[in-house]
Parts: structure tokens; C-alpha cells; sequence
């Protein structure tokens, strides 16, 4: 039997080709995955490593006490640096004053990814004459004085700039013109991942980023043979309040924690797709092992009517699987190797990863050979099972005997309960606070028993395409029948395209309600015309606000600020506006009161939902704990319904101001004279002094910026679930150029009685188009069907969500899946056009 299954395997190449690239294709991408991720986790591990290699320990902020405690944020001062280098066991100690810091290139572009541009304190010693173990200057030297910086060697290379240049940057919104004094070499972790660093004098960092004197972070150095454990507990006694000591292995860890956390959510999404991958690729076997068994029902029927088992023709099948899933497995391996170097080159072109060797653990190797040979084996298990049970008289009789009507109605049944189930837990989702689980569960029991009832629903709406076929004559008649002849077979074929067309149809419905709904969102709660903020979302200099209404053009300003207070045990935000004018610049939905009394006063306004769930009402009064450790007593002025842009609770920034560590601006709100116009919009951005760190956006700048980021994610979406698409289309090809080789005796009589060639490539054209409409109109039913219920859940958070039908792009989907028919059908109508007719008459 193993010789037979052997035999089988090598008369069958063409055949099984396709099979094995769909497995391929799915292996390759799980493979892929995990070389690329192992590879650039790595390089981040050994990358935070270097970073913390003059830090045995480090005196930062408690975190986690910072957020539960009204004591405020620990400053770290020059009588600690100095007690930090005095402890026993120390060999230096060093003071860290950072934040964010934008750089411009020449050209006026931010540099660095805007989330690890970042300004740190060349620390030359407590007298300002010593070097920072921290940087090693490649060329020039330190800064010293203010209007002076230093550049990352990365940054250096990237941007063109060079000892003596002059360079446009910006720490929380005014632009600052630094003359670049040395360019240096860092291990930093954000600098190998792309960003930007840049180094001022001790004095000037401290002004920046926390206050004279002051330090956000102490690193110390041990002497030889001091262990950081030993540190640590020393450094534990002359710890200030909500401060904590951590040894530079424990930093180093738990910054490749974070990385590998990070990297976790994209690993798992790529994993995904490469699982849906192979769930169509399952398909395509089964499908594929079904047909060459109903081609061998003779050659089965005589093996058993020779001694052949039962179990020994099933164990013949699925050798023939186990050896095409070796191969796969094996080739698809090296793909994913190549896939995973790939994508760190393009990851490196994009920004920029640390250095380190490719991973290829032994953990993906042995992933990727058992997801290929399971999967394959797993397919064709059912239809080995149907080759088993082939009895010996078979090969006396037909090729192929029909599927019995009580196996139609037990498979029509199944098919029913299931996607019964699956709509029913679909609908009660929607009417369910959290209904993700249940959602979940629904949509995959209705995809399983759409596909059940796919034979059942072929007939009908294949059925609908005759009008249109009619008009290709005997081709259009001949390929519409073709396509119901084998029920399952155009099932398992339209099945597997179908799931892709789904999960993008859903996905696109839900990213058009949510684009909707923003803009909807902005253009309901807000009457400003602009709104001024951080690129990165960073505090903003409260002096960009007095740059604003200076300028002619502007009529009304609003500087929102956070800061965070103890209300009732718990910590919240509280947002301070300009209680005088917050009121022309938004359009809130108020369920009783307003913004009358907020300025100057005690009042405060909260969204419904907040109060709901403290039991406040208009007239109820609480008590405000701030991080200085002082306290105010509110009162409720004023209660509105919240949405995504504008919620929680505001009060005037009057009462915030006095509790800040440091005053800044999270936005300012503004609003002009002849509204928002291109004029106006240079003049602002020209007046903050064309800062790449600062952006001015107006309504629909607003939502654009929200827009792209849901673009850019469907379009990486669409990227992988192409790999469904294209596991689909081999599906397609395999089972056409089978359903030619079965019909060899057929289309010679056809080609006989007078089709020309032309009408042969026509029929097989026409058929794998039907196909493919076919699988594209269930899937792009199933996908708005599941992106109204996902969409109906979200309704629930977003009161401006409604449902919108993408229909220009169920168009393009529809009439991608046209196409997909179309190539698909390229090889095989050749093949059957090519077919001798005399030779395929007498073929059996």
C-alpha cells in the first residue's frame, strides 16, 4: 500500500500542485511570522540590553503609587543625585532630565517615528567639567550653554546635518533654533528603532523638561564587585517619596517584556490571517482528495476486490496527504524564512531596527512542519474515508455514483441547525452590553453552516445567472450546468472565496460606520474652527495659546488642561477649559444646566454617564483631591451627554492651574473670523513658526487624521487576507483543471459534434466565473450581515454610529471575484481547448 500511495503521488503531480501551494502558502506566512517576529524581538532584547549598560541601578517613579496617590510626582533633586553617588558600593551617579523633544529635518519635517523623539541632558558631573558615560561623542562636542545641542549619530545620518549646522526644533510647542555642537553614539533603544535623540546642557534639559535642579530619573554605576541586588538595597534607604529602585537587568527586562507585548498583538493578528489561510487551504484538499478518489473509484474498487482493507485504502489516501504535506511543509518553510527576512528589510526601510542575526527557532521549524502535515492530513481524512468504503463490485460499474438523497437531506439538516444557531447568537449579541463572545461564536457556527447549505443554495442562485449565460449561447447553457452538476464540488470551491470576501465586507462596513460616525461626532460637539495640539499628543506650551490670540484672524481660545485628582477614592481627569468662552467653541447636548457659572467659580459640568455613576445630579457637590495634596470642593453646574471627543468632567482652569506641576496645554481650541479656510490655516501654522511638532487642524482635518489611521489598518487587513484570496483562486484553478480532466470524454464528443475551441474555453471561462460570482455574492451578504451586527454593538458606545453600505467597494469586491474567475479559468479552458478528440473519446 505504501508503494500504491507512493505511485499514486508521482502519477498525480499536476494534480496535487495546487494543493500543495495552497498548504505552502499557509505555512509559509505562520512560518514568516514567527521568523520576523523572533528575529525583531531579539534585536529589541539585546538592543535594551546595551541601553542599560552603565544603569546597575536607577531611582525613577513609582508608577503605579503615582496614580493612586494624591501626593503628586517625586522630584528628584541635586541633594539626591549627590546622596545616590555617596551610597556605599557606588561608582557614579548620574542625573537624567528627559521628555519629548521634535527635531526638524532640512526641509521642515519631524524626525523620528513622533512617538520616541525624544531630549535628554548631556550630565558632565556636578561641576560641569566631566563627560556622560551615557554618550560617546563621535564628533564635536557636548553642549554647554542654551542654543546648543547634540545629535544621535542615526539622526545625523538620516537628516544630512553636521557639526556647525543649525537645526529647527520644538520641546512643547515654541520653534527654538539650536546650533549643533557634536554628533554621538548611543545604545538607546528608541534611537535603533527609528527615533530621535537630542542632547542639551544640564541646566537647559532641567528648564525643559522638570524644573532648576530637579531630575526625572537617577542612574547609578556600582564599583567592581558590588552586585546590583547589593545597590539596590543600599539605594532603597535614600528613596523620596513614591519612589522606587530598580536594578538595570530588571529595566532591561522589562523593557524586552514591553517590546515582546508589543510585538504580541501583531504577531497574533498575522497568525490569524495565516490560520484563516489555511482554513480556505483546508477546503482546496479536501476538495481536491474528494475528486481524485471519485476519479480512482475503479482502481479503489479493484484493490479492495484483490484483499485491500478498508483500513488500508484509508491509510493509502492519507499517505498520499502525509507526503504532499511534507513537502509543502518543508518548501513552505523555506518561503517563511524568506517571507520573515523580507520583513525585516522592509521594516527597516520604513524606520529603522536594531541589528541582529535572523531567528529561526527550533520551535517554528517543528510549527511549520506540523501545521503543514496535520492540515493536509486533517483535509483528507473524510474523503479517505469515503475511499474506504468504495465496495468491490464498484469497479464493474461507473465512475461515479451520485450522492444519495438521504445524505443531501442529513447534510441540508446539519447545515440549517448550524447557521439557525449561528443567527440567532448573532441577534442576541446585538442586544447585549458586551456581546463579543457570543458574536464571536455566532458568526463562526453561520459561516460553517452557510458553508453546509452551499450545495443547497448553489442551485438557485446559479440558477439566476441564466438569462445572462443564454446570451453565450451553448457555452453559457453547458457552463451553467457544469456548474450544478457536482453540487459539493462548486460548494468547496465558491466556499473558499466566499470566507475571504466575508471578512473584508465586514471589515469595510464596520470601518465606514465608524469614519461616519467620527465626523458626524466633530461636526456635532464642536463650533471651533481649529484645534492646536502636540504632534505627538504631548503637553503644549501654554505661550502657543498667547501666539493664537494675538493673531488678527482669531476671535476665541480655549487651552484645555489635564490634571488628575482623587474623587471619592478613585482617580480622574479633570479637564480645565476658559470657562468664558468654552461655550462658543463647542455644541454639547445638555440634559440640564450649562457652561453659565463655570468660570472662575467652584461648579463643574460632567457628562451623564460619569454621573451616573458617582449619583451626582445638578446641586451635588464632591471634593477634588489634587497630587499636591491640597483639596476642592465642587459643585455640579451642568450635565451633558458625552461622546468619544468631549466627555468626563470640566471644570474652569483657574481652579486646575494652581494644583500643576508644571502649567502646559494638552490642546487649545480656536475659532476665527471667516471660519476655517487654507488662508487661515497658513497664517496660524505661520505664526506658530511652521513647527512640525505642532499641528493645527480644522473639522475635517480632524476626522481625515482619524480616517487614515482606520485606512491604514484596513489596507494591512486587505494585504493579509489577499493570502485567503489567493489560496482561493488555486482553489478555483485545481478544481477546474480536475473537472477538465474528468470531463475529457465529454468535451472530445463536444469538440466532435462541432464546438470549436473557442466555445470550449468560453464554456470553462463561464463556469469558473459563475463560481467565483457565486462565492463573491455569499460572502459580500454574509460580510454586510456581520458588519451590521458588529456595528449595532459599537452603536451602543457611539450614539452617532450608524450603518453604512460601502456599495462602491462591495462593487469592486463583486467585481474582483469576476476576476479571480476569470484567471482562474486562463490555464485550465487552455488545457481543455488543447484536449485531442480523438483521444479524450476513447479515454476512460
Amino acid at each position: 500500500m505504501l508503494r500504491t500511495a507512493l505511485r499514486n503521488v508521482f502519477a498525480h503531480k499536476a494534480r496535487l500542485l495546487m494543493t500543495m501551494l495552497a498548504v505552502l502558502l499557509g505555512v509559509a506566512f505562520v512560518a514568516g511570522t514567527l521568523v520576523f517576529t523572533a528575529t525583531i524581538s531579539d534585536a529589541y532584547k539585546k538592543s535594551s540590553q546595551q541601553g542599560f549598560t552603565n544603569v546597575d541601578v536607577a531611582i525613577q517613579r513609582d508608577d503605579d503609587d503615582s496614580d493612586d496617590r494624591p501626593s503628586g510626582v517625586p522630584d528628584f533633586t541635586q541633594r539626591t543625585l549627590e546622596q545616590a553617588a555617596a551610597l556605599p558600593g557606588a561608582k557614579s551617579a548620574t542625573g537624567d532630565a528627559s521628555g519629548f523633544a521634535a527635531l526638524a529635518d532640512k526641509d521642515g519635517k519631524l524626525v523620528g517615528d513622533g512617538w520616541a523623539t525624544n531630549g535628554g541632558n548631556y550630565y558632565a558631573g556636578p561641576d560641569g567639567k566631566g563627560t556622560d558615560p551615557r554618550y560617546d561623542m563621535k564628533r564635536g562636542k557636548a553642549p554647554t550653554r542654551a542654543g546648543e545641542i547634540a545629535i544621535d549619530w542615526k539622526t545625523a545620518d538620516r537628516t544630512g546635518y553636521k557639526v556647525g549646522d543649525t537645526a529647527r526644533m520644538s520641546v512643547d510647542g515654541p520653534v527654538r533654533d539650536e546650533k549643533i555642537t557634536g554628533v554621538f553614539k548611543t545604545d538607546d533603544g528608541n534611537v535603533a528603532a527609528g527615533g530621535s535623540l537630542v542632547l542639551f546642557d544640564n541646566t537647559t534639559a532641567q528648564r525643559l523638561f522638570t524644573k532648576p535642579g530637579e531630575y526625572t530619573k537617577i542612574n547609578i554605576q556600582a564599583k567592581s564587585g558590588v552586585t546590583q541586588a547589593q545597590l539596590k538595597r543600599e539605594a532603597d534607604k535614600i528613596l523620596p517619596r513614591d519612589a522606587e529602585a530598580e536594578t538595570g537587568k530588571t529595566l532591561a527586562d522589562d523593557e524586552a517584556k514591553e517590546i515582546e507585548n508589543n510585538l504580541s498583538g501583531m504577531q497574533t493578528a498575522m497568525l490569524a490571517f495565516a490560520g484563516i489561510a489555511l482554513f480556505v487551504g483546508i477546503f482546496i484538499i479536501a476538495n481536491t482528495f474528494t475528486m481524485l478518489v471519485a476519479q480512482r473509484t475503479k482502481e479503489l474498487a479493484l484493490m479492495r476486490a484483490v484483499g485491500a482493507s478498508r483500513r488500508q485504502v484509508t491509510r493509502s489516501v492519507l499517505i498520499e496527504a502525509l507526503l504532499v504535506g511534507v513537502v509543502a511543509g518543508v518548501v513552505g518553510l523555506g518561503a517563511g524564512v524568506g517571507i520573515g527576512a523580507g520583513l525585516r528589510a522592509l521594516v527597516g526601510k520604513l524606520g529603522e531596527m536594531p541589528d541582529g542575526p535572523l531567528i529561526i527557532s527550533p520551535s517554528t521549524v517543528l510549527t511549520s512542519m506540523v501545521v503543514g502535515i496535520v492540515v493536509t492530513v486533517l483535509a483528507a481524512w473524510l474523503p479517505a474515508r469515503r475511499a474506504a468504503k468504495i465496495p468491490p463490485v464498484a469497479a464493474m460499474g461507473s465512475m461515479h455514483a451520485p450522492s444519495s438523497t438521504r445524505s443531501l437531506v442529513v447534510r441540508n439538516t446539519i447545515g440549517a441547525l448550524f447557521a439557525g444557531a449561528g443567527i440567532a447568537l448573532v441577534l442576541y449579541a446585538t442586544s447585549m452590553d458586551d456581546g463579543k463572545a457570543p458574536l464571536g461564536l455566532g458568526a463562526g457556527l453561520l459561516l460553517i453552516g452557510v458553508f453546509v447549505l452551499t450545495p443547497l443554495l448553489s442551485r438557485p442562485l446559479i440558477a439566476a445567472s441564466a438569462p445572462v449565460l443564454r446570451l453565450f449561447n451553448v457555452s453559457g447553457k453547458l457552463a451553467r450546468q457544469n456548474a450544478v452538476r457536482n453540487p459539493r464540488r462548486t460548494a468547496a470551491t465558491a466556499s473558499a472565496l466566499m470566507i475571504g470576501l466575508t471578512l473584508i465586507t465586514g471589515l469595510t462596513v464596520i470601518a465606514g460606520g465608524i469614519q461616519n460616525a467620527i465626523d458626524k461626532m466633530a461636526s456635532d460637539s464642536l463650533k471651533a474652527d481649529y484645534t492646536v495640539s502636540m504632534a505627538n499628543f504631548s503637553p503644549l506650551s501654554t505661550d502657543v495659546e498667547k501666539t493664537l490670540q494675538k493673531q488678527p484672524e482669531v476671535t476665541t481660545t480655549s487651552a484645555l488642561r489635564t490634571v488628575r485628582a482623587t474623587v471619592k477614592g478613585d482617580v480622574k481627569d479633570l479637564t480645565g477649559v476658559n470657562g468664558k468662552t468654552i461655550g462658543d467653541l463647542t455644541s454639547l447636548d445638555w440634559k440640564k444646566g450649562s457652561f453659565a457659572g463655570l468660570s472662575g467659580g467652584r461648579n463643574a459640568v460632567v457628562d451623564e454617564d460619569a454621573a451616573k455613576d458617582q449619583g451626582w445630579k445638578v446641586g451635588s457637590h464632591f471634593t477634588a483631591t489634587f497630587q499636591d495634596g491640597k483639596k476642592e470642593q465642587f459643585t455640579i453646574s451642568g450635565l451633558y451627554k458625552g461622546n468619544e471627543m468631549i466627555k468626563g468632567i470640566m471644570v474652569d482652569n483657574a481652579s486646575v492651574t494652581p494644583h500643576m506641576h508644571k502649567v502646559t496645554d494638552m490642546q487649545v481650541m480656536a475659532k476665527t473670523k471667516g471660519g476655517a479656510t487654507s488662508a487661515t490655516k497658513d497664517s496660524l501654522e505661520k505664526a506658530l513658526g511652521d513647527n512640525p511638532a505642532v499641528v493645527v487642524q480644522d473639522k475635517e482635518d480632524l476626522s481625515e487624521s482619524i480616517a487614515q489611521f482606520i485606512n491604514i489598518m484596513l489596507n494591512v487587513l486587505y494585504g493579509l487576507l489577499a493570502m485567503a484570496v489567493i489560496v482561493a483562486v488555486l482553489g478555483v484553478i485545481n478544481t477546474l483543471a480536475m473537472s477538465v480532466f474528468e470531463r475529457s470524454q465529454e468535451i472530445g464528443m463536444l469538440r466532435a459534434i462541432g464546438l470549436d475551441r473557442r466555445g470550449i474555453k468560453r464554456m470553462v471561462r463561464l463556469e469558473s466565473l459563475v463560481i467565483s460570482l457565486f462565492g463573491g455574492v455569499l460572502g459580500i451578504g454574509l460580510g454586510v450581515f456581520f458588519g451590521w451586527a458588529a456595528g449595532d454593538m459599537i452603536g451602543s458606545s457611539i450614539d452617532t454610529y450608524e450603518l453604512v453600505l460601502p456599495w462602491g467597494r462591495m462593487a469592486i469586491f463583486l467585481a474582483l471575484a469576476a476576476v479571480v474567475g476569470v484567471l482562474a479559468a486562463l490555464w485550465p479552458a487552455r488545457r481543455a481547448a488543447k484536449l485531442n478528440m480523438l483521444a479524450a473519446i476513447k479515454s476512460e
